[in-house]
């Protein structure tokens, strides 16, 4: 009996003792649904915005890299697919070469096609069309980023003005 009475005080301590030992979970309101995913809806945006910046720089950096210790070739492009462009070139100490995540800015480039690179002669898996740089990336990233907040906006505005009525 006395056992029992302890139980009992201690389901009254955690739930209060006009609920039976049940709790009603409380929702969140709708308006705070809409609000937590319209500011989701904001993460989503920057982070894509960030990693749109990231590529950006990161192209400049791999430019720089290349043109500190530039070496200089004719490739000729073995395969093309939606992922990378293959190449195939001599180094300067008469190494075949073919850079395993294929070449930088390989915009138009056709199998069997023959083109000047340039590549990092410290690492020659760096390696880019000669006189293509990472202006290149600036028109594909930006409009991209363009149509990221060009959808991202309008759903925050919508689902913020939601919210309101």
């Amino acid at each position: 009996m006395a056992g029992d009475a302890v139980t009992q005080d201690a389901a009254d301590s955690v739930t209060g003792p006009d609920t039976d030992g049940h709790q009603s979970a409380s929702k969140p309101s709708p308006g705070r649904v809409r609000h937590r995913v319209a500011i989701g809806v904001l993460i989503v945006g920057s982070l894509l915005t960030v990693m749109g910046l990231s590529i950006i720089g990161a192209c400049f950096i791999n430019d720089r890299t290349i043109v500190e210790s530039r070496g200089q070739a004719v490739a000729e492009v073995v395969d093309t697919s939606l992922t990378r462009t293959v190449v195939r070139f001599n180094t300067e100490d008469g190494r075949v070469y073919i850079p395993p995540n294929g070449v930088l800015y390989p915009t138009d480039l056709q199998v069997g096609q023959t083109v000047r690179v340039e590549y990092d002669s410290r690492n020659p898996d760096l390696v880019r069309v000669a006189g293509r740089n990472a202006v290149i990336s600036l028109l594909p990233v930006s409009s991209s980023l363009a149509v990221v907040w060009a959808v991202t906006l309008p759903a925050y505005w919508l689902l913020r003005r939601s919210g309101k009525d």
